[in-house]
């Protein structure tokens, strides 16, 4: 099997001169979660939105976890290793074409974490309500625009966790958005907006 066939994924080719966006969902989503939103904000893009091989109760998730905010370590560092593996193939595949990724939720925890471990795979970043419960090392993120999204009384990602993200992220040097509301967990559309920014702009 190829890395690129890796993951179960709903897939589109990008189109000449549109860059190639990775979609990850979040827990119990799956891969067309975000599918059509990435046609509607850049049509011309290619997709590439690979589904959680993970079953929390049935929810599809891209690595384990012992309890809501308590992760499986062990699990996450195979699963990221695995998961940057399927990007840099599809990378590899698309040569010279940006390539962009962004996720909610379990879905931008994984991308934090490729991100972490091999910075030089995405361009550009979208974590929406990621949480992310321990202290990384400072990697180079120079040049790349990220953008993270949080609530301020999301209960699954408390908001001191989230500002620790933050300052790894300026600390490395990206150059960071943020779209922020005063609600929980859920998706606002000015997360939308910021987000069609980010893979349009």
């Amino acid at each position: 099997m190829t890395q690129t066939l890796s993951y179960h994924a709903r897939t589109r080719a990008p189109d000449p001169g549109a860059p190639l966006i990775f979609a990850f969902h979040g827990t119990g989503g799956d891969e067309t979660q975000f599918f059509e939103l990435v046609r509607q904000i850049h049509p011309g893009a290619g997709i590439v939105s690979p589904r959680g091989d993970v079953s929390e109760g049935g929810a599809a998730r891209f690595f384990r976890r012992t309890g809501e905010g308590v992760y499986d370590m062990e699990d996450l560092a195979e699963r990221t290793a695995r998961m940057a593996a399927f990007i840099a193939a599809h990378k590899a595949a698309n040569p010279g074409v940006p390539v962009y990724g962004f996720g909610y939720s379990n879905g931008a925890n994984i991308l934090a974490s490729v991100v972490m471990a091999q910075p030089d795979l995405f361009d550009r970043i979208g974590l929406l309500h990621p949480l992310i419960p321990w202290q990384p090392v400072p990697v180079d993120l120079g040049g790349r625009r990220v953008l993270v999204t949080a609530g301020r009384r999301d209960p699954i990602c408390p908001w001191p966790l989230t500002e620790g993200l933050l300052t790894w992220l300026v600390d490395s040097g990206a150059d960071v958005r943020t779209e922020i509301h005063d609600g929980g967990h859920e998706i606002r559309q000015g997360e939308i907006a910021a987000l069609a920014e980010l893979l349009t702009a």
